[in-house]
């Protein structure tokens, strides 16, 4: 019998648990652009991002019970670790939102999200020795096809896609500042603490070190009708309830699963902007789709029990 003292968050991953919660993150994160479209021109890209972790961390960490004293009575290795996953989380706007206004929306997003889980995989093998398993890689690699193609579909029909080497590097800084946090958020996770408290205590955080960028880019986009709506849309949806999924989802599967799982955000996007905005989508883009969620369903199906003897 086990140990009835023995956290629950030790045990063996449960995919088929964590999948749907991350699942929903990711359809939350995929009205980002969508939302974002909304707002006054003159919002800076990554003030619009900073502004919705500033106050949806708050939130996060004002809600998650034990958010506090995981801060204050922490020992100075899950403080500095706390500090680390921080500065990740805001990293990953800083980056992220100035790399699809230099690279376009369809081409930071595939870098971003793409190279997410890659880099979540050999951070997870450098940390703790795990190496990847067969069914994560193709499941990843044909997750990450589909994205591609999904995306950039009306390019390769021959539209056009802005690029330059600044904006790639800050989408590959994204993704990895996003597999960070991940990765620290899994891993305090799994020394028992809550995943509320963890998730609200980095977003805090990260939402302190990004307060200045939003204050020095200007906040007059703010006090209008549709920028403080996109700030609250932000903040609530994408930061405050997805985060809180995503967190929920690290406790029963791993934090490279869990970033290829989220590249069902930009599906959510292209449907979004489809259904919306009255985009259209070439049929390139539509085969993409479907492999991306053929990627995530081998991901996402329970493992058969392999039979003893």
């Amino acid at each position: 019998m086990p140990d009835q003292n023995t956290p629950t968050t030790t045990a063996r991953p449960r995919l088929t648990g964590g999948a749907p919660p991350i699942l929903g993150a990711a359809v939350l994160w995929g009205t980002t652009g969508t939302a974002s479209s909304f707002a006054p021109d003159g919002a800076h890209p990554a003030a619009i991002g900073s502004a919705g972790l500033v106050l949806g961390g708050l939130l996060l960490f004002l809600a998650s019970r034990g958010s506090m004293a995981l801060v204050t009575g922490a020992d100075t290795r899950t403080r500095w670790t706390l500090l680390l996953g921080a500065v990740a989380v805001a990293g990953y706007p800083l980056s992220f939102y100035p790399a699809v206004a230099s690279t376009g929306v369809a081409v930071g997003t595939v870098i971003t999200l793409g190279s997410a889980p890659v880099f979540s995989g050999l951070l997870a093998w450098c940390a703790d020795r795990t190496r990847p398993t067969a069914r994560w890689v193709t499941a990843t690699a044909a997750a990450v096809v589909g994205c591609a193609v999904l995306v950039l579909g009306p390019g390769l029909a021959g539209v056009p896609a802005p690029t330059n080497a600044t904006g790639v590097f800050l989408a590959l800084l994204a993704g990895f500042s996003y597999a960070l946090y991940a990765i620290i958020a899994q891993r305090l996770i799994r020394r028992g603490h809550s995943s509320g408290a963890v998730m609200g205590s980095m977003f805090a955080g990260g939402g302190l070190l990004v307060l200045p960028v939003v204050l020095v880019a200007g906040t007059a986009w703010l006090a209008t009708v549709s920028g403080a709506l996109v700030a609250l849309h932000l903040a609530l949806f994408t930061v405050f309830l997805a985060y809180w999924l995503f967190g929920v989802g690290l406790r029963y599967t791993s934090a490279s699963t869990a970033t290829t799982l989220s590249l069902a955000e930009p599906a959510v996007a292209a449907l979004l902007g489809v259904a919306l905005l009255g985009e259209r989508l070439p049929l390139v883009s539509w085969a993409g789709l479907v492999v991306l969620a053929l990627g995530l369903a081998v991901l996402k199906a329970p493992r058969r029990p392999r039979p003893r003897g």
